[in-house]
């Protein structure tokens, strides 16, 4: 057994960052191919972007008239990241309680491979049959949007049952870039598939997060106390003791007192544990700290994900750029995202505390986004600041969706009896995932009328409003720390 991580707690880290990353991936095929979509939805061509693949505009307009124009197909695939985030945000709160009350690998397996399958009908099959309709594609996104729903919960209660709250910021830091990674991975499969069809992106994506499902099905163990291991949050992780007389000889001259000794420790164990009872959702949203952040995520993932869904499709629109090298490029967004989440998580550590991590990266990320703003026509230049807004806000955004969330469900104000974790991170993803539902259309829209100019200053106002409802969090948390240097001073 490692002095510090066990085989098992990294294998529970790695199949968990697995699960979220081929979700992610899935996930992240849908904003890549959107330029593809819009031009087999619409009589446009797709010539001018440099992405001519065997797409039939024309034949598709006049056997199921979808679109007029690309402006027309642009609000509609925005109307589809507000269903998928709408039904995603209202399945997070169903999928937390659930988490707490049923076996939490069953649930994520569930979750991925029906996932998978859902995205493959929508992307893949619709296009093979040449079946296209409307609300055929809102109903299989609601679906989408519910099972993917199951995955998060699931996979921030597990990662929270194996690693205890110290060194957690750093932890979950590190681990919270499996969205990123996803996004990376996903773009990378997406455009290396692209010339042969869109449907093949979505084939390839969803192949793969079926595969995962099944590996973490038989694979993935959710609790130490699965294999008789004590909680990490006591005193780290080591075998529960479950037999007191394991190291006695089979025989002894005292025959008698053995036997007793064993029937005693027999109707011990025979004694069933107490099982911690799940808390309910009302009080889990009433646990100090719970409100704010959720509010403060809202606003963020509102922006986080406004990029994640529009980022390619902005750079191929705005600038000219292939499909292909518009994909490419849209990941050092995330890479800044991977690296900001784990140097801030590592701050917050040193500092014990995460709101004063989380403010001065907001404040400065409503800077960068008006330096993006205004990038000019150089991808090199536009991918260093792809990364530094990356690094302020994806940071920020990954540190509330994991290690903060962990924090809030094993947080004092929780008796040991209780489970609230999944309930909990189940709440603030939600709360955020509504935010970001309510943002994708207003994208879409404010692009349509206003420009992309009006969509970045969309984004500063919010990353503010995240900004000002964590600023009561960090005014206590100043204190606290005031008070605890203060009381180190009269030590010494």
């Amino acid at each position: 057994m490692w002095p510090l991580y066990t085989y098992h707690q990294l294998l529970a880290f790695l199949l968990t960052f697995l699960s979220y990353v081929l979700l992610h991936s899935s996930r992240k095929t849908f904003s890549n191919v959107k330029v593809s979509i819009s031009a087999q939805w619409t009589p446009s061509g797709l010539q001018q972007n440099g992405s001519a693949v065997a797409l039939s505009p024309g034949v598709t307009w006049e056997d199921n008239k979808l679109f007029a124009d690309v402006g027309e197909a642009t609000l509609f695939l925005g109307a589809l990241d507000s269903i998928f985030l709408f039904s995603y945000a209202v399945g997070l709160y169903i999928s937390g309680v659930m988490g707490d009350r049923f076996n939490l690998r069953y649930v994520l397996s569930f979750g991925l491979c029906g996932s998978a399958i859902t995205e493959f009908i929508f992307g893949t099959l619709t296009e093979w049959l040449h079946f296209y309709n409307v609300y055929f594609y809102c109903v299989l996104w609601v679906i989408n949007g519910l099972l993917q729903s199951t995955v998060w919960p699931c996979v921030v209660a597990i990662m929270g049952n194996w690693f205890g709250k110290s060194g957690r910021g750093f932890v979950f830091g590190l681990w919270s870039a499996c969205a990123s990674v996803g996004n990376i991975l996903g773009a990378f499969l997406a455009s290396s598939v692209l010339k042969y069809g869109y449907e093949y992106a979505f084939l390839v994506t969803s192949v793969v997060q079926f595969a995962g499902g099944v590996v973490v099905f038989f694979g993935l163990l959710t609790s130490p106390k699965e294999i008789g291991l004590s909680d990490p949050s006591e005193t780290g992780l080591r075998s529960m003791t479950r037999d007191s007389d394991s190291q006695r000889p089979l025989m002894s001259d005292d025959e008698d007192e053995l036997c007793e000794e064993y029937s005693s420790i027999q109707q011990q164990e025979e004694e069933p544990e107490p099982q911690p009872k799940a808390i309910g959702f009302l009080q889990a949203f009433c646990l100090p700290g719970v409100l704010p952040y959720s509010l403060a995520y809202a606003c963020l993932k509102l922006v986080n994900y406004s990029f994640f869904f529009w980022l390619p499709f902005y750079l191929s629109n705005n600038f000219g750029w292939k499909e292909v090298q518009a994909d490419r490029l849209s990941v050092w967004y995330d890479v800044g995202g991977i690296v900001g989440g784990t140097v801030q998580g590592l701050i917050s550590d040193l500092l014990g505390k995460r709101a004063p991590v989380l403010v001065v990266s907001l404040l400065l990320a409503m800077g960068a986004l008006v330096g993006y703003s205004h990038s000019p026509n150089d991808q090199i230049v536009n991918g260093a600041l792809l990364a530094t807004t990356g690094f302020l806000i994806g940071g920020p955004s990954n540190m509330i969706s994991s290690a903060i969330s962990a924090d809030l469900g094993r947080q004092e104000a929780l008796q040991n009896s209780q489970q609230a974790l999944a309930t909990v991170t189940g709440i603030v993803d939600g709360t955020g995932s509504i935010g970001a539902a309510a943002g994708q259309y207003l994208v879409s829209l404010i692009e349509s009328k206003f420009g992309w100019m009006c969509v970045f200053y969309f984004f500063i106002v919010m990353t503010g409003c995240s900004a000002l409802f964590i600023i009561p969090l960090l005014f206590r948390e100043i204190r606290s720390l005031c008070r605890d240097s203060q009381a180190r001073t009269h030590q010494l």
